[in-house]
Parts: structure tokens; sequence; C-alpha cells
């Protein structure tokens, strides 16, 4: 899963994305609102914490934009006014959740969970897609019954194709998917990645789970 840390304040953005990268999540991280509606516009994230007082851009503007957009990307506000009218305020703008500082990160980390499940659709039990089964909540996957064993880059590029499925994925985007913003990307590194992923989920070469659109991108067809 891939968040997007929109915080000015610095010991607290570097302690928050520390502590989610240690959980799993790859983290980018804005100091500014510009900054930070800039990458929430142009790389895709499973999720966004928004801080409300940020300098250049505030963290409400940043929400009604994305909303106004359309994105309907989770979002969880960081608010350091605790009264009803800015919980309200934010909550108009179109962010899922709020929290209010001071807080503790535990209680950060099940907001961001509870709205990482309600985005799925709060998928309960295995995602079957034909002869292949995902459990998101595991972050597990079974083809005809069998454990598959994936490295963490073959999963996330596997979850996020099921996620998308139908729907035809540029190499760049799954690229920006997979690294943080700011990393050397190599664009033979997903196609290394999309090879090995195909010869796991298709042994036998009997199912094209993943078909290339020539030009355009990948597709996800089962399911």
């Amino acid at each position: 899963m891939r968040v997007l840390l929109i915080e000015d304040e610095a010991p607290l953005r570097l302690g928050l994305a520390r502590q989610l990268e240690a959980e799993g999540y790859r983290v980018d991280q804005a100091a500014d609102g510009e900054e930070g509606l800039f990458l929430a516009t142009e790389y895709p994230f499973d999720l966004a914490i928004i801080d409300l007082g940020l300098p250049k851009l505030n963290g409400l503007a940043i929400v009604q934009r994305l909303r106004a957009r359309g994105s309907a990307m989770p979002i969880l506000v960081l608010t350091a006014r605790g009264t009803w009218q800015d919980k309200v305020a934010g909550l108009e703008a179109g962010a899922d959740d709020y929290l209010v500082k001071p807080f503790e990160y535990p209680e950060l980390a099940a907001r961001v969970k509870a709205l990482l499940r309600r985005s799925l659709k709060a998928v309960t039990g295995p995602l079957a897609l034909g002869p292949i089964s995902i459990d998101l909540a595991a972050q597990a996957v079974r083809l005809r019954d069998q454990p598959l064993e994936l490295t963490a880059f073959e999963y996330r590029l596997l979850e996020f194709l099921v996620r998308e499925r139908g729907r035809v994925v540029p190499k760049q985007e799954l690229a920006d998917y997979l690294y943080p913003h700011g990393e050397d990307r190599d664009s033979n590194v997903v196609d290394v990645l999309l090879g090995r992923l195909r010869r796991k989920l298709d042994p036998d070469g009997t199912l094209a789970p993943i078909e290339t659109v020539r030009g355009r991108g990948y597709r996800f067809t089962l399911g």
C-alpha cells in the first residue's frame, strides 16, 4: 500500500513515515500544500494523510481540489484544532476521517487500516479470480488452492493490477506505484517483475491473467 503524508512539522512527519514504513507501507512525504497536491495528482496512492494547517496551500483546499477532480482516494486529515466546527469542515470538504493532535501512533494506524479496508470494499475473505484467489487482508495468494510464494514487489504489482482489473494500466503508472517518489526507476524492472509474476500465476500458459496492450500498458483479465 502506498501512502501520501502531507505534514509541515518535520519531526512529526518523519516519525510517522518511519512508523508507517515499519508496518510495510510505502510512504511519500510533502512538507507543504503545493507539493502535496502535486504528488496527489501525479502519482497513484492508496491513502492520503493531510494536515489542515499547511503552508502555501491549506489541507482543506487540497481535499476540496482532489474531490473536485473526482479522486476517491481515502483521506485522513490531521488538525491541531479540536472544535466540532473544524471537524465538520474537514469532513464536508471530502475527508473520510479526522484525527486531532496530539495523538498516539496506534490510533492513527488503526484509522489508516480502517480506511483502507473500507476502500477495498471491506473484503472479508479471499477474492476469487478464476483459479487464483487473493486474501487482501493477509496479503496471501493461492493458485488452484495451493499457496503461491510471491516477493513483496510481485505482490504489490499483482494487488494493484487486480484492484484496477479491466483497466489498461500504463507501465509508468506501475513504476510510480512500486517505487517511492524520487527513487530511481528503471522500466526494465517492471518488465522483469511482470514476467516473473506471469510465470508464477500461469505456469502452464493457459490462463493469460495479465494482458499486454501494445503501446498502452497492461491489464488484469480475470474476474
